[in-house]
């Protein structure tokens, strides 16, 4: 399992929001890039960007932070918020992105996403974000009637990658993640699963390594209020795999 620092990216800033609200925002840095650098240097092996603008707006705000993140790191990124067409999924890899997140037109339109798949081969993931079970798109504001494992299943079938998968209720509250569901979601399908949500401490970490097939985990909030050291999280990551 590897553990991925997240920056969530909103009218330019590094910030962070409560349970997905976009009222509910702070701001933890105005130098995304630096932030991205500091990560890297910690060990990170992934960087997740999401632009939020783009995630509530459905157009993308933020790109030119995007580039200039891309252009600070060597590691790879992966990017989502706003990417709700062919078009802009190539923009993106074409900056360098290594793999776009596709979240609400994964629910929206399931032909676009399969289409993606075949034309950006391993680049496309799908992003499920869940509350009470159910897919929740636009930004956390509106709740589906898709069952977020048969959701999962089909995204596995169009083609996607890897799926991250969000608790929205557990997101940015540093209450824990919600073990059950990750670990339904991770037997479920064949393919990587990366869990996102409520992380606070290396507890929650070596928690979620008792989760067979679990590739992954996004942090954030529990990174920048300082109750989660991103080296100690990725050394433990890594002992599990000794």
């Amino acid at each position: 399992m590897i553990v991925i620092p997240a920056i969530d990216l909103k009218d330019g800033k590094c910030v962070r929001l409560l349970q997905g609200r976009k009222e509910a925002v702070t701001v933890y840095s105005d130098d995304p890039e630096a932030m991205a650098k500091h990560w890297a240097s910690l060990g990170a092996e992934l960087l997740h960007i999401v632009d939020l603008d783009g995630a509530f707006t459905g157009e993308q705000r933020n790109f030119d932070k995007i580039r200039a993140i891309r252009k600070a790191i060597d590691i790879p990124v992966e990017v989502g918020g706003g990417i709700r067409d062919l078009e802009r999924i190539e923009k993106l890899i074409s900056l360098g992105v290594d793999r776009v997140i596709i979240g609400t037109s994964a629910a929206k339109n399931p032909a676009m996403v399969e289409e993606a798949c075949g034309k950006f081969p391993g680049k496309v993931i799908a992003g499920i974000d869940a509350k009470d079970g159910k897919v929740a798109v636009k930004g956390w504001e509106e709740v589906t009637g898709f069952g977020a494992i048969e959701f999962a299943e089909s995204m596995q079938n169009a083609g996607v990658s890897g799926i991250i998968y969000t608790d929205i209720s557990r997101d940015g509250m540093l209450s824990g993640p919600n073990i059950d569901a990750m670990a339904k979601m991770a037997a479920a399908v064949k393919i990587p699963v990366i869990a996102s949500g409520g992380v606070s401490k290396i507890y929650d970490i070596k928690s979620l390594l008792e989760i067979k097939n679990l590739w992954g985990v996004i942090t954030g909030k529990a990174l920048y209020e300082g109750t989660l050291n991103l080296k100690e999280a990725i050394q433990i990551s890594k002992l599990s795999v000794a």
